[in-house]
């Protein structure tokens, strides 16, 4: 796998094309799982971990790379299935990721190959599945079930993020007039979704949700197709980049297409902070990106877009 992400500019010749790149690796078993290439910043044979003294269980420890120092989690056990024994550690392979400002390393039994997929063909996970699935999508190659795995979920439960908005923005929402139109949010993290609707409510703002950039462009083409405009019902559009069906990129893309739509202020909210991002962001004509996930910078950034827009 060395190598891995030597042609990330030629990865981001998909954006706007609802397509993704996917590097496949294994945990226990046969069952295949999926990653995004965009998270993925390294893969690497496990590399000597220290321990961490009262960590939880699934942190196998810290890897000394490039000048950080990284955590290992055991991405297995934070699914709840049979880690990594010491003794397969040295087999093991550390795919390192950046996921909300972080970079951490996901401790995997192996890695397989990366293969470029088309979002329509990316799932969302069954109805049956239950909330408490660590799933965002499935999808099938070579007739194979590859599971894509809810990072957001897991590293909420490792290491939990501050989602309040800080005392001093809440008292500032609070002299705002009411009666402001609702805020569309599309993501597929249900994780993500909560955290972004608590920081919203929390500043006054009414919120609809949906769970893909599928869902979101039914629902605005089914509040237009009265004659009205996009912003005659909402005030802005909050989306995720990675979804199934439809991406982030080709949500945006169809509304700037979309007479009826275009005008809606859509700022791209996702966890790929990486540096290409701007220029993606640009490229498919979206009016601003945010990092995941710092919700004293969501709520003042959509205090400022809501009252430009008064």
């Amino acid at each position: 796998m060395a190598g891995v992400l030597d042609s990330v500019n030629q990865r981001t010749q998909l954006v706007g094309q609802n397509r993704l790149e996917l590097l496949l690796f294994r945990l226990k078993g046969r069952q295949v799982y999926g990653i995004n290439v965009f998270k993925v910043k390294e893969v690497l044979q496990c590399p000597k971990l220290s321990s961490i003294p009262n960590s939880r269980p699934m942190v196998r420890g810290v890897a000394h790379i490039r000048g950080e120092t990284i955590p290992i989690i055991d991405l297995a056990m934070s699914i709840r299935l049979p880690g990594v024994t010491n003794e397969d550690m040295a087999t093991s392979f550390v795919i390192i990721t950046e996921y909300n400002r972080k970079t951490q390393g996901f401790l995997v039994a192996g890695v397989d190959r990366i293969v470029n997929m088309n979002w329509e063909d990316i799932l969302p996970p069954p109805k049956g599945a239950g909330k408490d699935v660590y799933l965002t999508a499935v999808t099938r190659i070579d007739e194979k079930l590859v599971e894509i795995i809810d990072v957001e979920k897991i590293l909420s439960e490792v290491a939990p993020l501050e989602d309040d908005v800080t005392d001093e923005l809440r008292s500032k929402s609070e002299s705002r007039e009411p009666g402001l139109l609702p805020v569309l949010v599309v993501d597929d993290s249900a994780v993500a979704r909560r955290q972004i609707e608590r920081c919203l409510t929390t500043i006054g703002m009414e919120v609809v949700l949906k769970n893909d950039g599928k869902q979101a462009f039914d629902y605005l083409k089914e509040i237009t197709a009265d004659g009205s405009k996009a912003r005659d019902h909402l005030c802005l559009v909050i989306s995720d980049v990675e979804m199934p069906e439809m991406d982030g990129y080709t949500l945006v893309t169809r509304v700037k297409e979309d007479e009826a739509l275009r005008d809606i202020f859509i700022m791209l909210h996702t966890s790929l902070s990486g540096v290409f991002n701007k220029a993606m962001v640009k490229k498919v004509g979206a009016d601003d990106f945010m990092a995941k996930f710092s919700p004293d910078e969501l709520a003042e950034r959509v205090m400022e877009i809501v009252d430009d827009q008064q």
